[in-house]
């Protein structure tokens, strides 16, 4: 059995006794309805043993890392899991520094750059005298340690002698070459008044728009009380654009400031607050932005006072006026870090036909090196992803890609790599490549476990497992196992059926016309948009198609969402260039559901985010057995003290520091990861402690709170397709599909009058086609009552199903941002130049026109 791993008795979450094999160095596809139980089996017990295993074989003590709920797995080999979440959240890594394909280029730029001279203006040009020697030595460590010889660069024209360039003159994250005004960061953030103020309104009338109830109270009597320090009066009851300078300075600005105090030079400020130590609007917003790490997303109260505009010193580039000035070829590594992988990529295998023989010979292993590296990521289908993108603004799928992209260099051979739905966010076009590069793995050595719903991955799988068959408590068993025509054979298999079903054309349907209004974007040039102008039909469901970075986002939250944000005053982030945008009277609101993460902590779960939690523990604080305990609603929150663990505070678990690997998490040995404490336990509504609760899955709660609104919002979860999720799963560990789809949820869940208009990124996500068709019910529905849902969808069905379909492309990145076809999914599929219309064709079973 050396050829597969053998896993007997899996019983970890739904699994109920699993046993099977899954053959070594195959590309092995692992599918299922959502929450059938395959990230249970993948991750949670395959992968959790492995890391366990190793940690064993280095002598490591693992007593208290918990064993998977296996009876045993033999055959297991070393592995690496890549999974959807974005593990870089600081906005200074991108997509240059994660594949460090930037610190090439800082090589390059300092060693083959060309500046002009200070003095005389004249070109700078490069000395290859001691670079033969050392071509790629100064590494990130070793940059800072220049050698005596090679300290200054000497100006042929006028004798100038300047400081050799180094990488660090090419880094964002060193003083050398960051920006000084935004430090690096390419954003300038600043306070926007006009969001914070109303200047027609006086203090006393809510004037500061941003403070709350108790704010409002409580500030004007310290303010009084700072203007009486220093012996002015502050008129509470006229309009703010009335206020004096000194006043309104005082307002803004608080008596620490210098802004303030110079006005009364040598004055000492108050030292406490009934004293009048005002802080000040401004100053006091600026405090609570830092303490959230500069992350204007949290609270939201703050985060629309603040606006972020690129850095009008540096243009966004991030580097100080030096480094943009130094160029290869006329090429700045500004102007590089912009270019699509692939322009860069095409720029690159261009550069040496360019460079003098000598430095051919000395280079030609960097861009040998630096070409290789450009190509991984663009093999997955990222080609057209630029260096100076942020990490933190990649989807779960490009994040996911980009990291596979990396592993393809590594040459590793007898790996296990798990991998969570990597076709993510992937046109079916480049479907293709992927299923390639994974290929690619196999062939050195590997096994491939996959988590995956696409058709056209289980179909080039050599080897199919098919949990099911339903969800949660209906899940956790091997329906079947094998080819994919052995898949197919099988009757009770949902996967099987919808392999079978794939392969016949799909019926007309009628197409819904709109309410004869329209919402029209006009000359839209942001990122790589080429001047579109494109009318959506509202009282319809609308997909927005075309590969990846075809500008489809771009469009709908660059500029539809944030011109709608500001048009109905939910934020007044600026929306990306446009010439305008018409039909805005015609809705009420526009609600934006994105895959960014539901919360940065992990003590944010799915109740929480919900607002599921308060009411329920207010059910369990009515109950009479809480009384008598004299528990309140307070004593089942598992985030404040009173009811919780405190070994744990209210986690149920523990982290444990491994160093140089990643943190441990073990069941709090207290409470045995209940997160209460025996008192708040003992305490059950219907046979079910408040643990219990949290340990349930939506669809397991819905009959417990039946006839409550309790049940209702869980019912809107389910059947968004999260019926699997359980209430106490962190917010940190879903996917980016599910978090979008618990945004949804939580969205529907507000009382609504019609008329509202959705931008949804992706909803069906992680789903399996069977749950598409529950999702796609509950869009008619939101469609039917008035509402208009407008989707970025690479999804064949949902794209198939829409009313109204506009298609981007042709490609992606500079060769994309146009409108490639828009109309119905009939009319779009005879349009020879879209990718998306050539799928169509297919499933709508039309008569090809003679393309490919």
């Amino acid at each position: 059995m050396d050829d597969y791993i053998v896993i007997q008795g899996a019983r970890e979450h739904n699994l109920k006794n699993v046993s099977l094999s899954i053959p070594k160095r195959k590309l092995v596809v692992l599918t299922g309805l959502s929450g059938s139980g395959k990230s249970s089996l993948a991750m949670e017990t395959l992968q959790k043993e492995c890391q366990r295993q190793y940690m064993e074989s280095m002598g490591m003590v693992t007593d208290f890392i918990s064993k998977p709920k296996v009876d045993s797995i033999t055959g297991l080999s070393p592995s690496i899991s890549v999974g959807q979440q974005t593990t870089h959240r600081s906005p200074r890594s991108t997509v240059g520094t994660v594949t460090e394909i930037y610190t090439y280029l800082r090589v390059l730029f300092a060693k083959l750059g060309e500046r002009p001279c200070p003095r005389c203006g004249e070109t700078v040009v490069p000395s290859f005298g001691d670079s033969a020697v050392y071509p790629i030595a100064e590494t990130e460590e070793s940059e800072d340690e220049v050698r005596p010889d090679a300290e200054e660069a000497v100006c042929r024209a006028c004798a100038a002698r300047l400081p050799r360039l180094r990488m660090a003159h090419f880094s964002f994250n060193k003083p050398e070459g960051a920006c000084p005004s935004c430090t690096g960061l390419g954003v300038a953030t600043t306070v926007d008044i006009a969001a914070i103020l109303d200047e027609d309104r006086s203090v006393a009338d809510g004037g500061v728009t941003h403070w709350d109830r108790l704010s409002a109270e409580y500030y004007p009597d310290v303010l009084k009380a700072a203007a009486l320090h220093y012996g002015f009066a502050f008129d509470l009851h006229v309009p703010i654009r009335q206020l004096g300078e000194v006043q309104r300075d005082l307002l803004l600005h608080g008596v620490g400031s210098e802004l303030f105090s110079r006005h009364f030079p040598g004055k000492k400020p108050p030292k406490s607050v009934g004293a009048g130590k005002f802080e000040g609007v401004v100053t006091q917003l600026w405090r609570r932005y830092r303490e959230n790490g500069g992350d204007h997303a949290y609270p939201k109260k703050i985060a629309q006072a603040f606006v972020r505009r690129s850095c009008p010193d540096c243009a966004g580039t991030r580097l100080r006026p030096e480094s943009r000035a130094v160029t290869i070829r006329g090429v700045s590594i500004a102007d590089v870090s912009g270019w699509s992988l692939e322009r860069l990529l095409d720029w690159l295998e261009r550069l040496p036909r360019e460079l003098d023989r000598e430095s051919i010979r000395v280079w030609e292993p960097v861009f040998h090196d630096l070409a290789e590296r450009i190509r991984r990521p663009i093999d997955v289908g990222l080609n057209y992803l630029t260096l100076n993108r942020e990490a933190n603004t990649l989807s779960g799928g490009e994040a996911q890609r980009l990291r596979l992209s990396s592993l393809l260099g590594s040459g590793l051979t007898g790996v296990l790599y798990v991998l969570d739905e990597p076709t993510a966010g992937l046109h079916p076009r480049d479907t293709r490549k992927l299923i390639g590069v994974l290929r690619k793995l196999v062939e050195l050595g590997n096994t491939v476990l996959v988590i995956e719903h696409d058709v056209d991955v289980m179909r080039a799988a050599d080897h199919l497992i098919d949990i099911g068959p339903g969800s949660g408590s209906a899940g956790g068993t091997v329906v079947a196992s094998g080819t994919a025509e052995r898949i197919m054979s099988v009757p009770d298999s949902v996967t099987g059926q919808t392999l079978r079903e794939a392969e016949k054309p799909i019926g007309f349907r009628p197409r819904r016309p709109g309410n004869g209004n329209a919402l029209t974007v006009r000359g839209a040039t942001a990122h790589n948009l080429k001047s579109v102008t494109v009318s959506f039909p509202l009282g319809t469901l609308i997909a927005l198609t075309g590969v990846s970075g075809s500008g489809k986002s771009t469009l709908l939250f660059d500029i539809v969402e944030k011109a709608a944000g500001i048009r109905f005053g939910r934020s007044r982030e600026e929306a990306g260039p446009h010439a305008g945008i018409d039909g805005f009277e015609h809705i009420d609101k526009a609600i934006a559901v994105d895959q960014s993460p539901i919360g940065r902590l992990s003590r944010s779960n799915v109740a929480t985010y919900t607002d599921l939690f308060t009411p329920i523990r207010n059910v369990f604080a009515a109950l009479p057995e809480a009384a008598s305990r004299k528990l309140t609603s307070r004593h089942f929150s598992f985030n404040v003290p009173g009811g919780r663990c405190e070994k744990c505070q209210g986690m149920g678990t523990l982290q444990l520091d491994m160093h140089f690997l990643p943190d441990v998490e073990v069941l709090c040995p207290v409470c045995r990861g209940r997160r209460f404490s025996d008192s708040v336990l003992a305490v059950t509504y219907k046979g079910f402690s408040i643990s219990d609760i949290l340990d349930m899955t939506v669809e397991e709660c819905v009959p417990v709170f039946e006839g409550m609104d309790i049940a209702d919002k869980l019912t809107l979860l389910s059947e968004t397709g999260l019926g699997y999720l359980r209430l106490g799963q962190p917010s940190t560990t879903l996917s980016g599909g599910e978090a979008g789809r618990v945004k949804l949820a939580r969205e529907l869940g507000k009382p609504g009058k019609g008329h509202t208009l959705y931008l949804l990124d992706e909803p069906t996500t992680g789903l399996h086609p069977r749950d598409v068709s529950r999702l796609r019910l509950l869009l008619d529905r939101l469609v039917d009552a008035g509402n208009t849902v407008i989707v970025i969808e690479h999804n064949p069905e949902l794209i198939a199903y829409a009313d109204w379909i506009a298609d981007f492309g042709p490609e992606g990145g500079e060769a994309g941002g146009s409108i490639v076809a828009q109309g119905t999914p009939e009319q779009v599929a005879m349009e020879e130049r879209s990718h998306t219309g050539r799928y169509l064709k297919s499933m709508l079973g039309l008569q090809p026109s003679g393309s490919s």
